[in-house]
């Protein structure tokens, strides 16, 4: 039998390349360069993924619990039955009323549609009225409108609760606007991971220049098959599509950002940042005032929860929009563009520049 190059060199094949045994460092490096190496690392993390996913998920969304609600109240404060039914509610809630007090009816309409409040209490001579606003928060509105009825039994206080901003007849629970918000977050950065992975070559520029586009095309086709095909929302169709190309735009910049930084394990902080922190935390689903205090506040600061933020303003209170979902957005995708550009050289994509006859 021939025999193979390294027996011809004196060596054994359990030895190393100098015809000693094999170190313990000789073994590691064996083990990163095999294959199952980075497919063991990935099980794992999938498994931990899953169970992160389905906890951060459930904790948010699968008993939500109210912890201060802000209403706007009106009329007298000192009031006996008023002050009852404050308490009672508070009691039945296992939160309290962040109640603010305004002047008249008109003060705390405004409120509503600054969505400084959730709800109107307002005091009456014989009894109270409840006026929630489902557009605010659907979930919020429907805690307060079930148990101010059972409330106003229980201390005597005759009560009467109303809508007096409704949800669109094709929405009635409130969610389409998360599920198009969703929709903008996932594609966004699942863009960005097809570029890289099918469009390698593309230069910096190029690439920036490439997700702007893919959001902007993939905004208006959001935004047309919640509105003109489905009918499930009247939106204020340039505003609703701008929202959502930002909100896909910045989301694949910040795969980007990260690929940059991370390489390949890129989808990690992405997926972490945007799924499992930013959507249960984004108010879509769940109304802030339900969600975990901390969670609550981090969303807001969040692309997911911008974007639902800035929709939903746009689809029910046009008229008081408001600059902070916008700066949100807006500042993560400059973040992303800026650190992706300062250390473009470190991108696993572009082009090789070098001459033809040099790279020969």
């Amino acid at each position: 039998m021939p025999e193979t190059a390294a027996e011809q060199r004196g060596e054994r094949p359990e030895h190393g390349a100098h015809g000693r045994p094999p170190t313990r460092a000789d073994r590691w490096a064996s083990v990163r360069k095999s294959p199952f190496l980075p497919a063991s690392v990935l099980v794992l993390i999938l498994a931990a993924a899953a169970a992160l996913f389905a906890g951060s998920y459930t904790y948010t969304m699968a008993n939500p619990t109210p912890r201060q609600i802000p209403t706007a109240l009106v009329g007298p404060a000192d009031a006996p039955h008023g002050r009852r039914f404050v308490a009672g509610m508070e009691e039945a809630l296992n939160a309290s009323l962040k109640v603010r007090r305004y002047a008249d009816e008109a003060g705390a309409r405004r409120a509503v549609e600054e969505q400084e409040v959730f709800a109107v209490l307002t005091v009456r001579q014989r009894g109270v009225e409840l006026d929630v606003a489902g557009a605010a928060g659907a979930t919020v509105a429907q805690v307060l409108a079930e148990a101010g009825p059972a409330v106003g039994r229980a201390t005597g206080v005759p009560v009467r609760v109303r809508d007096v901003k409704p949800l669109q007849p094709g929405d009635p629970r409130g969610l389409a606007l998360f599920y198009i918000s969703l929709a903008a977050v996932i594609i966004g950065f699942v863009g960005a991971i097809q570029l890289s992975v099918h469009a390698r070559a593309l230069d910096p520029g190029e690439r920036i220049a490439f997700t702007a586009a893919y959001a902007l095309l993939g905004g208006v086709a959001i935004a047309a098959t919640a509105d003109w095909l489905l009918g499930a929302l009247d939106l204020p169709f340039a505003e609703s599509w701008l929202i959502l190309a930002l909100t896909m735009f910045t989301s694949g910049m910040v795969f980007t950002m990260f690929n940059t930084l991370m390489g390949r394990w890129a989808m990690l902080p992405t997926w972490g940042l945007m799924v499992l922190l930013g959507n249960p935390s984004s108010g879509g689903a769940v109304s802030w005032p339900l969600l975990p205090s901390a969670l609550g506040h981090i969303g807001r600061w969040l692309p997911p929860g911008a974007s639902v933020n800035a929709q939903h303003t746009a689809v029910y209170f046009g008229d008081h929009q408001h600059l902070f979902p916008f700066a949100v957005l807006g500042g993560w995708a400059l973040l992303s563009c800026a650190v992706f550009w300062a250390w473009r050289h470190r991108h696993p994509g572009g082009r090789d520049r070098a001459p033809a006859h040099a790279a020969a």
